[in-house]
């Protein structure tokens, strides 16, 4: 008679050495384990890789790359989480300001030789715009904009070119709980900023600014844009009463430019590729060449 035999019950598979890990019980001890999934500063993650990287739980880990973005450590975009400015500058310094800084030093001189007026290159720093540089002439000391300084984003052309290729969920975080007036034209409501952005959207990016930061001062600016949204401005500045739609087409030219020098791959971002917004005017050649003729001839004002 043959007697069947149970198959003997599988031993289960060790767990991985990983998850006999116990969750750091202090903030800090939390917030240094999911610092330290971000290996370079090229990696992305989203919200669920970041959870399992770590095997804390998801609602915890959201709580704190929220934290983390706010302060700067962290930045998020449509393709995940990265490192933010104030992780990369602890390396270098300047983190990616150098290699903004050398595309655009050229063109801000040809720039202001162009005009005469006031030009600034400015980075999106939290709720501020950080200027990194400025050249101008005669008007150079009535802007007191300096290098290294900082502006309230959402009173500033600089700021609100960059902030109008933001989600608009990103716009709230980064300055809803900031908004405020500098002088009487200063807009200091989120839904009046909201409605600016889309104008400068569907202008092609340019934006627009008279008095809003600085009593007397007039600005245009647009966006150095990357695959993932802005990563720096030009502006042009001069008097108040100064004809900015005159000078437009060259600052929106100058930000062409340095956008294909620092992002050349040609394929769009998911955010651009929704956004079937107002595609980026384009200027011909004779249109160009008869604004840069009235510059040579010092009818910019």
């Amino acid at each position: 008679m043959t007697v069947s035999r149970s198959s003997p019950e599988p031993e289960p598979e060790p767990e991985p050495v990983a998850s006999a890990r116990r969750e750091p019980s202090s903030m800090v001890g939390r917030m240094t384990l999911i610092m330290e999934v971000f290996t370079s500063r090229s990696t992305r993650l989203p919200l669920e890789e970041v959870a399992r990287r770590t095997r804390l739980p998801r609602s915890t880990v959201h709580r704190i790359l929220d934290q983390l973005v706010c302060l700067r450590w962290l930045e998020h975009t449509s393709s995940g989480y990265g490192l933010g400015r104030r992780a990369l500058g602890l390396g270098g310094g300047e983190g990616d300001h150098g290699e903004i800084r050398q595309v655009a030093a050229p063109l801000l001189h040809d720039l202001q030789i162009a005009t005469g007026m006031v030009v600034h290159l400015a980075v999106l720093d939290g709720a501020e715009v950080l200027y990194l540089d400025k050249a101008g002439g005669p008007f150079a000391a009535s802007v007191p904009s300096r290098v290294g300084g900082r502006a309230p984003a959402h009173s500033t052309a600089l700021g609100k070119a960059m902030l109008a290729w933001l989600e608009p969920e990103q716009v709230d975080a980064r300055i809803g709980a900031v908004v405020g007036r500098l002088t009487g034209r200063t807009i200091g409501e989120m839904s009046i900023l909201h409605q600016e952005l889309s104008r400068i959207r569907r202008r092609g990016g340019v934006a627009f600014e008279r008095g809003e930061c600085f009593p007397g001062v007039a600005c245009v600016a647009a966006a150095i844009r990357g695959r993932e949204g802005p990563v720096a401005a030009f502006s042009l500045a001069g008097e108040a009463r100064t004809p900015l739609e005159r000078v437009a087409p060259l600052v929106t030219a100058a930000a062409h430019r340095a956008s294909l020098a620092l992002s050349p791959d040609p394929r769009p971002s998911r955010r651009a590729r929704r956004e079937a917004v107002a595609p980026e005017r384009t200027w011909s050649a004779e249109a160009m060449n008869r604004l840069l003729a009235t510059g040579r001839d010092g009818d910019w004002m």
